[in-house]
């Protein structure tokens, strides 16, 4: 395949792409300096008082809600996925291997909203845990595990460990086990060398797919949706409420602003660090 071809079959459709994606967020920009007018879908002239109005308790709670809640999720996320990545990698049975990777994949083929609505099954009042727990004698009534943060996070945990075990397993794939054999030789345990060995040669993949999943959940929308009932808001959900419910296109353009900036703004701060930290493992 020539130059040329190379051009137009893959430069000029990503350009496009780029260029579509710019726009569309020229327009949201556009509208959060615009003025609000009630009861009118037509905005005003220039102003920055939307930009003011995000130190109010309503707007501020939920966006420190969306980041506590993004980065539990991630940090959960992280503890659950790093031994079924562990496994996936350095198993040497295939069957096993197989029933890992049909694990770890196949909730990617089904959608955001039918994996929340098998929670809200799940973590619901007569569900399936409220059942076991009342069955076993654990406890005496329901637990309240819908329309809190405890259920977002469990369900957006859920959603993204597919993802981080990939990204885990990328990481723990690279690494020089000459090093682990090196220190097994030493007379180190299995634990101390995955512990002083394994997880800081794997630390960058390690920091990198936290924030990536981070940034991912903080524009997650369906499952605080129908897991939080309303009760519990994340940054997507009252862009919908003031842009779709209150006709409010400013504030939901700034809270859409606020939320890229702090999902492309983690992801490019984190950059130099995991820079600095493969440089670190590579002299090790």
């Amino acid at each position: 395949m020539n130059d040329r071809r190379i051009w137009w079959c893959f430069i000029v459709p990503c350009m496009l792409v780029a260029l579509a994606v710019v726009m569309s967020l020229a327009a949201v920009f556009q509208y959060s300096v615009r003025e609000f007018i009630p009861g009118s879908l037509n905005t005003g002239g220039f102003t920055l008082d939307n930009y003011y109005s995000i130190g109010r308790p309503l707007y501020f709670l939920v966006i420190l809600d969306t980041l506590i809640i993004s980065f539990l999720t991630a940090l959960f996320c992280l503890l659950l996925s790093y031994p079924v990545a562990y496994a996936l990698v350095r198993t040497n049975i295939e069957w096993l291997r197989t029933l890992l990777v049909i694990l770890a994949i196949t909730p990617l083929f089904t959608g955001e909203i039918v994996r929340t609505y098998a929670w809200m099954l799940v973590l619901g009042t007569e569900g399936f845990v409220n059942s076991s727990l009342l069955a076993l004698g654990i406890v005496n009534a329901p637990l309240q595990f819908m329309y809190t943060k405890f259920g977002v996070i469990v369900a957006l945990v859920h959603y993204s460990m597919p993802v981080m075990i990939i990204l885990l397993a990328t990481a723990i794939s690279h690494v020089n086990r000459d090093f682990e054999k090196a220190a097994a030789n030493l007379g180190a345990a299995p634990l101390v060398v995955f512990a002083r060995v394994t997880v800081p040669l794997t630390m960058p993949g390690i920091v990198a797919s936290t924030v990536v999943i981070a940034a991912w959940t903080m524009s997650a929308f369906a499952t605080p949706q129908l897991i939080g009932g309303g009760k519990v808001l994340m940054i997507s959900n009252l862009v919908y409420l003031q842009g779709l419910s209150s006709f409010n296109f400013p504030i939901a353009a700034v809270l859409s602003a606020v939320a890229f900036v702090a999902a492309f703004g983690s992801l490019a701060l984190i950059q130099p660090f995991v820079t600095r930290l493969e440089r670190r493992v590579a002299q090790s």
